[in-house]
C-alpha cells in the first residue's frame, strides 16, 4: 500500500533552514493578483518594498512550502500526485510574519484519515526564527483512491452559514495567467499549467492552486474587512470545497463578529459553485 499510516505518523519530524526576503513576498503577492491599480497606496503595501508587509498564508510558500513537500515525501508515504488535491488549510500565527527571514521548519505527518475512498494527510510544520515561534501550517491533503485502510475517519464538522445577508460581498477575477505566476513561489505540481496532465487527473484543463485562492480570500479579507491591517489577523482555516479555473471570478462573502470574520467563496460563471468553505479568519 503506497501508505503506511502508522510509519508516517510515527516518523522522525523533519527540519530545515528556510529562508525569505522582500522579493519572494513580492511574488507571491503579484501570483495572487496583487498590484491592480499598480499605483493604488493600498495595493503597493504589496508590491513595493518600501512600504511592503507581508500576509499571512505568506507562510504557505515560505521556503517553497518545504512542509508539504516534505509531508509528501516522508516515509510510509508514497503516492502518484495527479491523485492529490489540497482538502484544507490552517494556518496559525505566532506573530506577523518579518518581509525578510530565516528560520527553521519542523514537519511531520500528524495524522492519516481514512476517508474509505481517499486517504487524508495532516501534514504539520512549525516555523521558528531566532527571537521564537512565528507560526504553525496544518495541511490537509487528499489523496485519491488510498482509503480503505481501516483506520480513523477523522472530524468532519462543518460551519454553518449565517441565514442572514453577508456583511460584505467583493468579486476577484483570476487572470488567465495567475497559476503561471503563483506557481513559481514554490508547487510545481503540473495539474496548474499542463493541459496534459490535467486531463490524467480528470479536468478539461488546468485548474488554479488552491492555495491561491486562499491566499487571494485572506487578502480580500484583510482589505475590506480589516482596513488591510494584515497584522490583526492570528488564524486562518479553510476547507477546499471545489475547484476554479484561470479566467474566472471569485465571490467572497463575509460575515463578521467580534474578533472573527466568517467567509464562503464560489466560482461566479458556475453559478457560484463552491471554492473554499468552512473558512473562517480570525483576528484582534
Amino acid at each position: 500500500m503506497p501508505i503506511d499510516a502508522a510509519k508516517a505518523v510515527a516518523a522522525e519530524p523533519r527540519s530545515a533552514e528556510i529562508t525569505w526576503d522582500h522579493k519572494d513576498v513580492q511574488l507571491y503577492h503579484l501570483g495572487l493578483g496583487a498590484g491592480t491599480p499598480a499605483t493604488d497606496p493600498d495595493e503597493l503595501r504589496y508590491t513595493l518594498e518600501s512600504k511592503l508587509h507581508v500576509l499571512p498564508s505568506f507562510a504557505t510558500v515560505a521556503g517553497a512550502g518545504m512542509g508539504v513537500v516534505g509531508g509528501l515525501s516522508a516515509p510510509g508515504i508514497d503516492v502518484n500526485l495527479a491523485h492529490v488535491l489540497h482538502g484544507g488549510q490552517t494556518i496559525e500565527l505566532h506573530r506577523p510574519i518579518p518581509v525578510k527571514g530565516s528560520a527553521t521548519t519542523t514537519s511531520r505527518v500528524a495524522a492519516v484519515y481514512d476517508k474509505t475512498k481517499a486517504a487524508v494527510l495532516v501534514l504539520r510544520s512549525e516555523v521558528a526564527d531566532a527571537d521564537g515561534p512565528l507560526w504553525t501550517s496544518d495541511s490537509q491533503i487528499f489523496v485519491r483512491g488510498e482509503g480503505g485502510f481501516g483506520g480513523e475517519r477523522g472530524p468532519s464538522e462543518r460551519l454553518e452559514v449565517p441565514e442572514r445577508a453577508p456583511d460584505r460581498t467583493v468579486e476577484r477575477t483570476i487572470r488567465e495567467d495567475q497559476a503561471l505566476l503563483y506557481r513559481l513561489s514554490g508547487d510545481w505540481n503540473p495539474l496548474h499549467a499542463d493541459p496534459e496532465f490535467a486531463k490524467l487527473a480528470g479536468f478539461d484543463r488546468p485548474i488554479l492552486h488552491g492555495l491561491c485562492s486562499y491566499g487571494m480570500t485572506l487578502k480580500a479579507v484583510a482589505d475590506t474587512a480589516l482596513g488591510g491591517d494584515v497584522s490583526r489577523i492570528t488564524r486562518y482555516s479553510t476547507r477546499f470545497a471545489g475547484i476554479v479555473f484561470p479566467g474566472e471570478t471569485l465571490r467572497v462573502r463575509m460575515w463578521e463578529r467580534p474578533g472573527q470574520v466568517q467567509v464562503t467563496v464560489t466560482a461566479v460563471e458556475r453559478e457560484d459553485a463552491p471554492v473554499l468553505a468552512d473558512t473562517l479568519v480570525d483576528h484582534n
